[in-house]
């Protein structure tokens, strides 16, 4: 597993970031039985970079809690299968073999606000945004009451197996 990790966001988040987004997406990895060794980018930014992202990438003009740019096209959530297929070979990085997942850009002022909000600890909100965003990398969505479902209780499986709990 390997994740190309930055932080630009002078935040102050006092936590081990590296530490705890590996944990995070080990689990989230592990919960969905990605069965290839994985590739994942993750950005802590801040309300402005996200914002121009936003809107960039999805025509949204406000500033969000979390981004996730998914490179592969899943066709049902966790389902790993259609990588078998002859043309699946550009899902992996050709020099490690690794299943190139995508990006996720997390905003450390909405971490801080949220933890706050909700009454937990900003490694809580950390590990959660994480986990929300490899279950899109990994071809979950909550646009539908099911689908919204079905992420829902998986985020909750992810944290619990972690411990970290509100």
């Amino acid at each position: 597993m390997t994740i190309n990790f930055e932080d630009e966001s002078n935040a102050g988040l006092d936590l081990p970031l590296e530490e705890i987004a590996e944990q995070v997406v080990s689990a989230s990895l592990d919960f969905v039985g990605c069965p290839y060794e994985s590739e994942i980018s993750i950005l802590i930014t801040d309300d402005d970079r996200i914002r121009e992202m936003n809107r960039s990438f999805r025509g949204i003009d406000s500033a969000t809690d979390v981004l996730s740019f998914p490179m592969q096209d899943f066709p049902a959530p966790g389902s790993f299968d259609f990588l078998e297929s002859a043309n699946a070979g550009d899902a992996f990085d050709p020099e490690t073999g690794e299943l190139l997942l995508g990006d996720i850009v997390i905003n450390a002022g909405r971490v801080i606000s949220q933890a706050q909000e909700y009454g937990h600890s900003l490694k809580r909100e950390y590990a959660f945004l994480i986990a929300h965003s490899m279950l899109h990398l990994t071809g979950f969505d909550h646009m539908e009451e099911e689908e919204k479902e079905q992420m829902e209780q998986a985020q909750r499986e992810i944290m619990e197996r972690l411990q970290i709990t509100r």
